[in-house]
């Protein structure tokens, strides 16, 4: 199968206070997951997608998810770092700084969250639709989190993480791929946020869509690290 032609950034540098104590000492990437860090787990999962680069976009404690992860070549990669600096930039600000390492276009995803699905398909289909930015959805039904999106006709009718209404039945999925030109919407080093970004581009016309089928899983909070835990512990007994 190809490889991704984009590179693969991945937004690392919250504070991750709802995983306190465990958090204080240790950045949420490091968290063990199924007997290592999960960002073991993720990193391996973008190669099997396809992915041969990757940008880390840290912030607190970044240091360790670098001294842990290198510079990839144990998990077939190529890894470079971007790390916020003396304040935390937030999901959009971290982008804004890490935009010399990402190019002309990106793919992008969350550092707390496994996202398996199809990376070649939603890469394919961005650089299709010609818009600025891509948001995959996933038919949620408000099941694993808060539903935020309305999709219709394969397309994003409306999206917000505060407006809600019982319409939404898809979820921004947490996979999404930008051209770097949508990044100077944001104030440079300053904190910006990724979802603003996205309300933003589907206004101007400019954010494509693309439902996928396979449910999400988060170590964001605690009941998510056991699903997770659950989950590759159960895939992993029916690979052996």
């Amino acid at each position: 199968m190809a490889d991704l032609s984009l590179p693969v950034a991945i937004l690392a540098g919250g504070l991750a206070t709802r995983l306190r104590p465990v958090t204080a000492t240790i950045p949420k990437s490091l968290i063990p997951i199924h007997g290592e860090p999960f960002i073991a787990h993720q990193l391996r999962m973008l190669r099997r997608q396809g992915a041969t680069r990757v940008v880390l976009c840290a912030g607190f404690l970044g240091e360790m998810i670098r001294d842990f992860a290198g510079d990839g070549s144990a998990f077939g990669l190529r890894v470079e770092y971007s790390f916020d600096g003396d304040k935390l930039l937030g999901t959009g600000g971290a982008l804004r700084r890490a935009a010399p390492l990402l190019g002309d276009a990106f793919l992008v995803i969350y550092g707390d969250s496994w996202l398996d699905c199809d990376y070649r398909a939603v890469e394919q289909s961005f650089l299709a639709s010609g818009q600025l930015a891509l948001m995959t959805v996933y038919r949620n039904h408000g099941q694993f989190d808060t539903s935020n999106v309305i999709f219709e006709n394969g397309r994003i009718v409306k999206y917000s993480k505060t407006d809600r209404s019982p319409a939404m039945q898809h979820i921004d999925y947490g996979l999404g791929a930008l051209r770097a030109s949508a990044l100077d919407r944001l104030p440079a080093d300053q904190p910006g946020d990724l979802a603003t970004l996205y309300s933003g581009l589907l206004a101007e016309g400019q954010l494509a869509a693309f439902e996928v089928h396979q449910r999400f899983y988060e170590i964001g909070s605690f009941s998510g690290i056991a699903e997770l835990e659950a989950f590759l512990t159960r895939t992993a007994g029916e690979q052996s």
